[in-house]
């Protein structure tokens, strides 16, 4: 399949990028897809940039399809963050008559590039573009971890996909392929308790913003057992992205956006990034864009430094703990990597139904903490008991 037709070709010099035989910056390691040169190949097995240029759908931000050649003017001037990275940068999505047609030609490429194996890296657009990256998942026959670093639920009630509403529509897709969702950094303030009563009847993992700034770790074991991960900059404290239509004296601090797309770089299991809701109408001097090509820096700086330390796949590369409850018959195994300090818990699937689509056993990515508290206290965390419900219902 050719995804050609979807993209259109991006001139370097809209951006102010003019590479040179010496040149240093991120840009000069990106095989970019412009009118002098030909469509690049998918890599088996690397990072490829696809911007977006819809905001059809946004709500309250119009003007956040600009975002994507914003983006790129602070990224291609970056540091190259590895010696070996390299990067194919796919032009722009040629936007469809509706919205609808924007997100059939975005499914369609997340599609063609997850099946070489790379990771899309989705510059947006606004952040009902997600929904499209889904539905890339679902056209590969894939279920769906998705996580989300928001200030909002985008749960509100309405048939038509907007920035607000694409959760609720993701949701109620039949068939579903969406098997865990974990939202990191929501606003009390901003969230009903209607939204926050569904998140926790649909047994999704809800993080409050305070409760990610103080444990980091927990963000991250979230992360690494995530396929698809959207960014919503409004996540971030109008101090160091005002860039948004919906800015928030709150917010993660920059570094910490920066903490968290390293992680998710780092981890094993994401497979699509989109990094939406970017206005640069709204921006002072690029602050933003600026912010968010740092984002984008640190993913694919966590994406080359990915350790091979699946206990499933690379069981040598682990130590294994066992850990007794206080019921004396259940016993629950611990992995702890040797390369990078993670761990792993194992989730039994008990169900023969079930086990076709999990196996009889699941590596949950946990913390050194969930280990102690399960050794000490004899207590399961409860993102175990999450994913054995969902297993042996």
């Amino acid at each position: 399949m050719s995804i050609k037709q979807y993209l259109t070709p991006i001139r370097l010099d809209d951006f102010g990028f003019y590479p040179s035989q010496y040149d240093e910056t991120l840009g000069s390691v990106i095989s970019a897809y412009t009118p002098n040169t030909p469509f690049p190949s998918i890599p088996e097995g690397g990072l490829v940039l696809v911007g977006v240029e819809e905001d059809r759908g946004a709500v309250r931000n119009e003007g956040c399809s600009q975002a994507p050649n914003q983006i790129r003017r602070y990224l291609y001037q970056l540091a190259i963050p590895v010696p070996d990275a390299h990067i194919v940068d796919l032009g722009n999505l040629v936007v469809g008559q509706i919205a609808e047609d924007t997100y059939y030609a975005l499914s369609e490429v997340v599609a063609h590039v997850l099946s070489h194996k790379s990771v899309p890296i989705i510059l947006g657009g606004s952040n009902d573009l997600t929904f499209a990256a889904y539905k890339g998942f679902e056209r590969m026959g894939q279920l769906v971890n998705l996580a989300s670093i928001d200030s909002r639920f985008d749960l509100q009630l309405d048939d038509q996909i907007t920035s607000r509403t694409w959760l609720r529509n993701i949701i109620m897709q039949t068939p579903n392929h969406l098997f865990l969702h974990s939202h990191l950094g929501y606003q009390t303030h901003f969230v009903g308790a209607k939204g926050a009563a569904l998140m926790d009847e649909l047994k999704f993992d809800a993080c409050r913003l305070s409760d990610v700034q103080q444990d980091m770790p927990h963000a991250e074991a979230l992360l690494r057992m995530s396929n698809l991960v959207s960014v919503d900059i409004g996540a971030v404290r109008q101090s160091d992205a005002p860039g948004n239509g919906y800015p928030s004296p709150h917010g993660f601090y920059g570094q910490e956006l920066c903490q968290l797309l390293r992680f998710a770089g780092m981890s094993n299991k994401v497979s699509c990034l989109g990094l939406f809701e970017v206005n640069p109408l709204f921006d002072h001097n690029g602050q933003t864009a600026h912010l968010a090509s740092h984002a984008i820096w640190y993913f694919i700086e966590g994406y080359y430094n990915r350790r091979q330390d699946d206990p499933e796949q690379h069981p040598e590369s682990c130590k294994h703990y066992h850990c007794t409850l206080q019921d004396p018959d259940m016993e629950v195994e611990f992995f702890k990597s040797k390369l990078s300090d993670r761990w792993w818990m194992q989730v039994p699937c008990n169900n023969p139904e079930q086990q076709k689509i999990y196996t009889k056993q699941l590596l949950l990515p946990c913390t050194y903490s969930d280990y102690l508290n399960t050794l000490n206290e004899g207590k399961l965390p409860a993102l175990w008991w999450t994913y054995y419900e969902r297993m042996n219902s």
